[in-house]
């Protein structure tokens, strides 16, 4: 049965957007929950009992002496009012420890902050609290740079993304490939807000990386927390050549303010990408690098760019 020329035309245009998805890359892992530590608390050495004492606790053996008195471990105890001043000293002596512990208590209490995670002292106000700071940038290049796609697949195959060392590699090496492409930017979209709940955080991070993988066909490199898992790359070889690469940081970190601003510019982009290169280990949580088409026998067209990605803006 002939269609309806609209019918027709429908049918055509969704074959047509399905044609134009391509595979893509995803690594990462990390999460915004707190690192569990350990106390580093130990059990209490046993005591020893140097008088020959029974395993259930010491004591001293007294024994009497000339004069009413008692020698006891060593120390001579007068009896009458002799015995007043030792035990006097002994209270000094005991009031002066109780003191020095709590001030130490009181010390120490002072660099936790309460938290519905677990209390983790770090003297580090940005690292104890809850805020914490999600940033996105997302880089558009020219295909000619697509050696970046193999050194993003080299990379994700290669690195422990299931250790906080390799998560961190992974970021560094990441925004390197970019870096030492400027030539091939183009388009650019970034932003970076803080969030002043982690659960909420997670969410707010787990669905950006949800949008941006509905934009894969499918998923054809992964490694997520070191699982790594690869599927045959099939591309269209009806597809119309391409021209375009489209590469994904999506970031969390401890930070209490946004770790870049505007975006507009390949000095700005520069900067942004340095900003997150360089941040200290301790306050990385959670990565996720996303990249399409993940294989280097694929770019996108500008009519694939412009749909996909319309946050995407021109480099001034």
């Amino acid at each position: 049965m002939q269609l309806p020329s609209s019918q027709q035309t429908t049918w055509l245009n969704i074959e047509q957007e399905a044609y134009a998805r391509r595979s893509g890359g995803r690594s990462g892992g990390g999460s915004f929950s707190r690192p569990s530590r350990s106390s580093g608390g130990s059990s209490s050495p046993s005591r020893s009992n140097n008088s020959g004492g029974s395993s259930g606790g010491s004591y001293y053996h007294s024994t009497p002496v000339y004069g009413g008195g008692y020698r006891s471990g060593g120390i001579y105890f007068y009896s009458g009012w002799g015995w007043f001043f030792p035990s006097m000293f002994g209270l000094i002596v005991l009031t002066a420890v109780l003191l020095i512990v709590v001030s130490a208590f009181k010390k120490t209490s002072s660099n936790y902050v309460e938290s519905t995670d677990e209390v983790i002292p770090t003297g580090n106000k940005e690292l104890d609290n809850n805020i914490v700071t999600i940033s996105k940038i997302q880089v558009g290049l020219l295909a000619q740079a697509r050696a970046i796609q193999k050194e993003l697949s080299e990379l994700s195959l290669k690195i422990d993304t299931g250790t906080s060392e390799g998560l961190l590699e992974l970021l560094q090496e990441s925004v390197l490939a970019l870096l030492r492409s400027p030539e091939n930017w183009t388009h650019v979209s970034a932003t970076s807000k803080t969030v002043r709940n982690r659960e909420s955080a997670q969410e707010i991070f787990n669905k950006f990386s949800i949008e941006e993988r509905t934009k894969f066909s499918s998923e054809t490199l992964t490694n997520v927390e070191g699982k790594v898992r690869q599927k045959e790359v099939n591309p269209n070889p009806d597809a119309e050549p391409g021209s375009y690469i489209v590469v994904t940081l999506l970031i969390g970190t401890e930070n209490d303010r946004p770790m870049f601003g505007n975006v507009y510019s390949s000095q700005e982009l520069k900067e942004a990408l340095e900003s997150i290169g360089s941040i200290a280990p301790e306050y990385l949580t959670v990565f996720e690098l996303l990249w399409t088409p993940q294989s280097e026998t694929e770019s996108l067209t500008y009519d694939e760019l412009l749909t996909e990605y319309t946050n995407l803006m021109q480099i001034a």
